[in-house]
């Protein structure tokens, strides 16, 4: 198996090296996926920019935890679940939520339920939705915007999710408390 080179501000491409140090004003730290993907350049550039647009979508703190821990969770991405715990700290999302979508086991509003039982049929569907399926995420207070930031989020993770799982990404020091294996 190759081994990634977890790049910093001096060993990265020329073209990674702002985008690490825009990693470093907003984590404090170069996180190790964006130390694995500055490798390819547009790869970071493309995730940060997706990031971004996701965390600015209309999904409040909760809703973005359950879109990307229901997917890090699917993926069983070891990285991931657990970086998205100290992030989902950071934005003040209950212990409660976490757990329950670290553990698969039911989240605390009907409304949350909803996002993630849509979140895994968009993610083992492959977007192949049924009309029902549409509907009731309506139901539940969803919009078609909604649809369309739950595939902004699910783009942002697969990039995420396949990184960490072919360079084996290993944990920062900041997110070992929360390490995470699939039940």
């Amino acid at each position: 198996m190759s081994t990634f080179t977890l790049h910093n501000k001096n060993s990265a491409p020329d073209a990674a090296k702002p985008l690490l140090e825009g990693s470093q004003k907003s984590f404090g730290m170069i996180p190790g996926l964006h130390a694995v993907m500055a490798e390819a350049p547009s790869l970071l550039e493309g995730y940060q920019v997706l990031h971004s647009l996701f965390l600015n979508s209309s999904f409040n703190a909760d809703e973005k935890t359950v879109v990307w821990q229901t997917i890090n969770v699917e993926h069983a991405c070891h990285y991931c679940v657990p970086a998205h715990t100290g992030i989902a700290k950071s934005m003040k999302v209950s212990d409660e939520i976490s757990n329950a979508l670290r553990d698969e086991t039911p989240l605390p509003t009907t409304k949350l339920e909803v996002l993630r039982d849509f979140t895994l049929a968009m993610v083992r569907q492959r977007g192949e939705l049924a009309e029902k399926q549409l509907q009731d995420f309506y139901a539940a207070g969803y919009s078609q915007q909604n649809v369309l930031e739950v595939i902004l989020g699910l783009s942002q993770k697969v990039m995420s999710n396949y990184t960490n799982h072919i360079a084996k990404t290993p944990i920062d020091q900041a997110f070992k408390p929360f390490a995470w294996e699939k039940k």
